[in-house]
């Protein structure tokens, strides 16, 4: 496996100083984490598109996956490819850039200029590392909420994301329902699985195998694990696609060659993909924010706040929801999102549900999916309507 040439020390410099607007928050506005400790000071990285209207009705919240950030809709200051979700967001889109006032941020615990154990700790002018507190999801949107008040922005139009993004949408609604005028939580669930709890727990004993790692301490140490990381994410990446869709795209077919080589190189063109996602990803992401991140998103469970009941989570929520599935999601199958109908629909909310036919896996959230673009256009257009925000 070629190593990727990014240094840790250049990616440190993208942590403290992004390629992006920061909001800092000092010792008097602390961001209280569930693990019982205050963050402070505290910075969190963002990206905003279009134009707040006077009456700062038409903000849009992007929440990003595990692997996403703030650049959502511009190019990656480092890997220099366009943002993450350039179908759904910009100009004539459905989350319309020319229509609605874009904000994306980092999450509490990411390496992309927020706050997290590759950040430096002000206390020792070293990184992080271990040292950092563990956080949940609820931590996450906790900070976004001290986020948006920093923008002078009471309640937000909607709430977007996928995957771990889909979570924080869900946890927004609970947490400020009077905040969020409408949801729409995609390819989520509102608890992780014991299936991807245990897929997470092999991607973080594959870090933390990596002797490069140093118990978390790599920078410090001049390492950097980089074979831990890629593995982590080449057998995450597995969960996020479907066996049709890497069926289609590859086959069993050869990379490079007629006949297999009788060794253990990337003799299949699907080893040879996966390599190449490992390399890539070791560029722009931090192993210890993988290890948190993962964390944040095992411990995520909205029932067991309520007693262990979901509806109650929503009772009486003033939101508007709108939840979308696809069929060949297995990380989070379609079950998941009709548990969440089922207990928006107990808890008296008005939702709308799709489930999107596709072989595309998990990551269809991502790609250029018809169907869910009309489906987010069209939904985000009512509650436009609603909302009394005119084009």
């Amino acid at each position: 496996m070629v190593e990727a040439t990014l240094e840790p020390a250049d990616r440190a410099r993208e942590t403290d100083n992004p390629h992006s607007l920061v909001a800092h928050f000092d010792s008097d506005r602390p961001l209280k984490l569930d693990a019982g400790v205050e963050l402070c000071p505290f910075q969190i990285a963002y990206q905003t598109y279009g134009k707040l209207n006077a009456q700062r009705t038409n903000a849009v919240l992007i929440c990003h996956a595990l692997t996403g950030d703030q650049h959502v809709a511009n190019v990656h200051p480092i890997t220099q490819k366009s943002g993450w979700w350039e179908t759904l967001v910009g100009p004539g889109l459905p989350v319309d850039t020319e229509r609605y006032f874009i904000i994306c941020a980092n999450v509490v615990g990411a390496c992309m200029g927020t706050t997290g154990p590759a950040s430096t700790n002000p206390k020792t002018g070293h990184p992080w590392g271990l040292d950092f507190p563990v956080i949940t999801v609820r931590d996450m949107v906790r900070a976004q909420a001290m986020l948006v008040d920093h923008l002078g922005i009471e309640s937000l139009f909607a709430v977007v994301g996928g995957s771990l993004g889909g979570m924080q949408v869900l946890q927004w609604t609970v947490s400020y329902p009077e905040r969020v005028f409408s949801a729409l939580p995609i390819a989520t669930s509102t608890r992780h699985s014991a299936q991807n709890i245990a897929f997470h727990e092999v991607g973080r004993q594959a870090i933390m195998a990596d002797p490069d790692w140093r118990q978390g301490r790599y920078f410090a140490e001049g390492t950097n694990p980089r074979r831990g990381l890629a593995v982590a994410r080449m057998g995450a990446h597995i969960t996020y696609l479907s066996d049709a869709a890497l069926h289609r795209k590859f086959g069993r077919r050869f990379q490079d060659r007629a006949n297999p080589t009788f060794s253990f190189d990337a003799d299949f063109q699907v080893e040879s993909y996966l390599r190449h996602q490992g390399i890539t990803f070791v560029e722009r992401f931090d192993a210890n924010s993988y290890l948190y991140l993962t964390r944040a998103m095992d411990y995520f469970d909205i029932a067991a706040d309520h007693d262990g009941v979901l509806a109650r989570a929503f009772k009486g929520t003033p939101t508007r929801f709108c939840v979308i599935s696809f069929t060949s999601d297995w990380l989070f199958p379609t079950a998941d999102s009709r548990a969440i109908v089922h207990a928006l629909n107990a808890g008296g909310a008005r939702v709308s549900f799709a489930e999107i036919v596709t072989d595309k896996g998990h990551d269809a959230f991502l790609l250029d999916e018809p169907e869910m673009l009309a489906i987010v256009r069209g939904f985000l257009d009512g509650a436009a309507r609603a909302r009394g925000l005119m084009r």
